[in-house]
């Protein structure tokens, strides 16, 4: 999880008492812009019409986020699912899903923006979270990844791209909400290229060195 600061201050038509701020929002608008906010940094454009399409400015994403992070780091404050379901309200489905030896619960919400797309929480004992992103609903197609041109910002998820150009390896992302893969895809032209994508929740953004 991502329990850094995002000291972006306030500002515009959006600010504390605007009609585009949390405050005004729904639980599930306000996580949106949760997710927005860590996407900014490399799609801005993308994030700018999203934004237009929730009716937000920058300036209550950005407020979002900060309360987010606050309740994050709240002395003595509740964690776990509770952040999650306190804005995104009832998972729309809880499975029981085991990784290797240990059981878990995978809990996922819609998120209307991407209709395609589900967040997923998952839990272990105690409810104790151990990861968070958006994955591809159930049902929902999948994008065909062949070549290094079908990787499109906001397209595809970690365990697309995992599965197309396999073999890949997790690596360490940029910050604690974002993820990275080594791997090898072919180019345009076919040929063989070693290849870093990263993801932000889950959701491709870029090719990095």
């Amino acid at each position: 999880m991502d329990h850094s600061t995002d000291n972006d201050p306030p500002e515009g038509p959006g600010g504390p008492g605007g009609p585009g701020t949390p405050s005004a929002l729904s639980g599930p608008v306000a996580f949106q812009l949760v997710l927005l906010r860590r996407m900014a940094d490399h799609h801005p454009g993308l994030v700018e019409d999203a934004l237009r399409t929730l009716g937000v400015s920058r300036a209550g994403m950005r407020e979002a986020n900060r309360r987010w992070q606050a309740r994050m780091h709240a002395p003595r404050a509740p964690g776990g699912l509770q952040p999650y379901r306190a804005l995104l309200g009832t998972p729309e489905t809880v499975t029981a899903r085991r990784i290797g030896d240990l059981s878990c619960e995978a809990l996922t919400w819609p998120v209307p923006l991407w209709p395609d797309l589900r967040f997923e929480v998952l839990t272990g004992a105690r409810g104790a979270v151990w990861n968070a992103w958006l994955v591809r609903a159930p049902g929902a197609p999948a994008p065909d990844l062949r070549t290094t041109a079908d990787l499109r910002p906001w397209s595809c998820t970690v365990d697309e791209v995992a599965r197309a150009f396999a073999p890949a390896r997790p690596m360490e992302g940029s910050a604690p909400t974002r993820w990275r893969l080594a791997c090898t895809a072919p180019g345009p032209d076919g040929t063989p290229q070693r290849i870093v994508p990263e993801f932000t929740w889950g959701l491709y953004q870029r090719l990095t060195g």
